[in-house]
């Protein structure tokens, strides 16, 4: 005899990230607010339930595109990131939650009515679900498995070059402290694919110009 089991729903619900825009300087990611129950009007990390035979990274990328207003071109890259199973994180019943992430290109801007707000991970403030949970268990994952280590991730959030004072601010906001400049230069050098250049470029008004760092071409 069969059990009959409630089966969950499968909902993908993203951190979208990008440097630089609206702060410079700065690492945010994105909310929006829910435009449906439950929750309306409430701020939530953009989300959607997964389709029948939609891949992860395809139901991210919609995620993006219609929770955010920003075109498919505009998402760099996309990854998976934790899975959260309380049964009783949605209200309309039992749904388990894929985190991804995805990397914003800092020069697109979104379309339509949507105005997505871009928060630190300090003071992301309430938002809808267990999204505040989310933030807060995948912002290691983000430093300390994905920064630096893994390829796509990485390039996609520094650009094909980036100056060294890039690197040290990426580093502050996802660990939430301010690594060491001398541990940092050496985990940069060791990075396959990656080359310190000779050039120099000042990025604020005081302090000296900081070493830039570019990626070779992928072969």
């Amino acid at each position: 005899m069969m059990e009959n089991v409630e089966q969950s729903l499968v909902s993908i619900d993203v951190m979208a990230l990008r440097f630089g825009n609206p702060e410079p300087g700065h690492l945010r990611f994105a909310v929006a607010q829910r435009q449906a129950e439950p929750y309306t009007g409430q701020r939530a990390l953009p989300g959607v339930l997964l389709g029948a035979g939609e891949r992860l990274q395809d139901a991210a990328r919609r995620a993006v595109t219609t929770k955010l207003g920003f075109p498919d071109e505009a998402i760099l890259a996309t990854g998976q990131l934790a899975v959260f199973d309380e049964p009783n994180r949605d209200p309309r019943g039992p749904t388990l939650s894929v985190a991804m992430w995805a990397v914003i290109s800092p020069a697109e801007v979104p379309t339509g009515d949507i105005t997505p707000e871009w928060v630190s991970w300090d003071k992301p403030g309430h938002l809808a679900f267990d999204h505040n949970r989310i933030v807060a268990d995948t912002r290691p994952i983000l430093a300390d498995t994905l920064l630096w280590r893994d390829e796509s991730f990485t390039r996609a959030l520094s650009g094909p070059s980036f100056p060294a004072s890039y690197a040290l601010a990426v580093a502050a906001e996802l660990s939430g402290e301010r690594p060491d400049a001398g541990n940092l230069n050496r985990t940069l050098k060791a990075l396959p694919g990656l080359e310190r250049t000779d050039e120099r470029v000042r990025v604020s008004a005081t302090g000296r110009p900081s070493v830039v760092w570019r990626w070779t071409e992928n072969d």
